[in-house]
């Protein structure tokens, strides 16, 4: 979807229409969650800090999220996505997969099913989406990012290679700010300098993300479409009007944090092993750290205990704590999980 958030406000509200929205808190420690394309234009973009924000678009209009309705038209989009193919993965409220090969309409045209679903979008729901069409997930990502707003790109399987070697490796999806960098740093700008490196050197450098790092050069990706994705993990941050410093103030500032995630844990009957504290100080240096329990956490005292500890270890804080984020990950169904366990009953 095009500017998810910020498109259904301004569907919604005619006087948000034609002018710069975003969406998100307008205090001095806000954060914009999406920004509309006229904001965009003065360089607005999401998860930027909202004073930033203010002082590239003193126009900037701020709108309270309204997620209820974000997520009942993510599920009315869901929706038209079904009367295509069953195979959807979805990848938040505003993006997904489809694998259209074996589709419900008898379509052999992806790309006509793509309009189809464009124009059967705009009609419903009174927004745009852009489509990407490929014949793997990486490249049609990559596509779908190329025209946008309202766009449709088709990368054919002999043009694969060649669209690959032209992109700067920023713009390669799963390839963030800080391993662009060091990319750079070893002499990878482009897909094309990316390919011209060993799947050994990259998996030297990179880990085992390295040998997809090799695949992607050569446009090779064979993950497949996968409906009902699991949950990799739930978090819950926030933002604070004023730097904490005092050891109380922010292990007080845990217990919110905590609440969420451990709402959606008994809602979605999930559990987890791995706990992860995120800290954001003044000058925005950003740290995390995990800790990963022998057995599933199957209470909030428990999560409580080790997010303390966590927090332990970097105290006393140097510096002003100005994000705070706690994030259980690991997760498994907990019906599972205590089906899995052996009985102690006689």
């Amino acid at each position: 979807m095009d500017a998810f958030y910020a498109s259904v406000e301004q569907r919604d509200n005619e006087h948000l229409r034609g002018k710069p929205v975003a969406v998100g808190g307008s205090r001095q420690r806000g954060v914009v969650a999406a920004a509309s394309y006229e904001a965009r234009q003065f360089g607005v973009r999401s998860a930027m800090a909202s004073s930033i924000a203010i002082r590239k678009c003193p126009d900037l209009i701020f709108v309270k999220p309204r997620f209820d309705v974000y997520k009942a038209v993510s599920a009315q989009i869901r929706g038209i996505f079904a009367q295509y193919t069953p195979l959807i993965e979805p990848l938040s409220l505003d993006e997904a997969y489809l694998d259209v090969t074996n589709n419900l309409v008898n379509n052999p045209s992806a790309t006509r099913i793509a309009q189809a679903i464009k124009e059967q979008i705009r009609q419903e729901t009174g927004l745009t989406a852009s489509a990407g069409v490929s014949y793997n997930k990486f490249l049609a990502k990559l596509a779908s990012d190329y025209r946008k707003p309202d766009g449709l790109f088709v990368i054919r399987p002999t043009e694969g290679a060649a669209f690959v070697e032209g992109l700067a490796v920023g713009q390669f999806h799963g390839v963030g700010r800080v391993t662009a960098a060091k990319m750079n740093q070893l002499g990878i700008f482009t897909g094309a300098d990316l390919r011209q490196k060993s799947e050994a050197f990259l998996t030297q450098h990179f880990g085992k993300v390295g040998h997809h790092y090799y695949s992607i050069a050569n446009a090779v990706d064979h993950r497949p479409v996968t409906p009902d994705r699991v949950r990799k993990s739930v978090g819950s941050e926030t933002t604070f009007e004023q730097d904490l410093t005092d050891a109380p103030d922010l292990q007080n500032s845990l217990e919110p944090l905590l609440d969420s995630v451990w709402s959606y844990c008994q809602r979605t009957n999930v559990l987890g092993r791995t706990v992860t504290l995120k800290v954001k100080y003044a000058d925005f240096q950003q740290i995390t750290r995990s800790r990963t329990t022998p057995s599933l956490i199957t209470d909030r005292t428990l999560l409580k205990q080790v997010s303390n500890e966590l927090l332990t270890s970097l105290l006393p804080v140097q510096k002003g704590v100005r994000l705070l984020g706690i994030a259980l990950s690991s997760l498994q169904d907990w019906s599972t999980a205590r089906n899995g366990q052996l009985s102690l009953d006689l």
